[in-house]
């Protein structure tokens, strides 16, 4: 992803940035750029060297992304702190993720161990998505969630542990922000135990009413 590239993603995504210019001021700009040379190493087999850039760039962006990592095109990392994608970790095209963002695995198992991310994904800040398995397109995955399970496309993933809520989406996730109207499996859950219970409560006062009459 080129310069111009960036500067565009980055005035599409984040509404503060004014001049082309404040491109240079994003950790997340900084971060890629990094990124880009030690994947190149990292694809040499320069292993030392391309873990010597990305840990350089960690500490002057506080964003860590492993040289192992793939990143398709238009990704962005909005503020950045705190963000870490581990080695395996597959990232699709037009991918928007926020701070305190965990892309790992679950332990120390090899091979394929980070999770894979379709395009038109939106990670909440805070979110954990652990594990080897596919977040599908036009997902989105609310702030603090701990995601541990295949997300369809297409789903708005809530809670700890994650809870999937299947929902077409209208416009791409990463062009809608509003995190405030994510829905909550788990009161949708209790207000389906509550219809059932009070289904139950009114059978229960029939059948009384019917024994009392006999």
């Amino acid at each position: 992803m080129g310069l111009r590239s960036q500067i565009k993603t980055i005035k599409l995504r984040d509404p503060a940035m004014r001049r082309g210019a404040e491109v240079f001021l994003y950790p997340s700009f900084w971060a890629l750029c990094h990124h880009r040379i030690a994947h190149f190493f990292y694809k040499k087999r320069c292993y030392f060297l391309a873990r010597l850039i990305s840990q350089c760039s960690r500490f002057w962006t506080n964003i860590e992304i492993h040289p192992g990592a793939k990143i398709g095109r238009n990704f962005f990392i909005d503020h950045g702190a705190g963000v870490v994608v581990g080695e395996t970790c597959e990232i699709g095209d037009n991918v928007l993720i926020y701070q305190g963002v965990t892309l790992g695995g679950t332990g120390k198992d090899t091979g394929k161990r980070h999770p894979t991310i379709g395009n038109n994904v939106l990670i909440g800040s805070g979110a954990k998505v652990l594990g080897p398995f596919k977040v599908g397109n036009n997902s989105r995955i609310g702030a603090g969630s701990v995601v541990l399970q295949e997300v369809p496309p297409d789903s708005t993933v809530v809670g700890i542990p994650g809870k999937i809520s299947n929902r077409r989406q209208n416009e791409s996730p990463v062009d809608c922000l509003d995190h405030a109207r994510l829905p909550d499996p788990v009161e949708m859950e209790l207000c389906q135990l509550k219809q059932r219970i009070r289904k139950l409560e009114e059978f229960i006062g029939k059948e009384a009413v019917t024994n009392e009459t006999v």
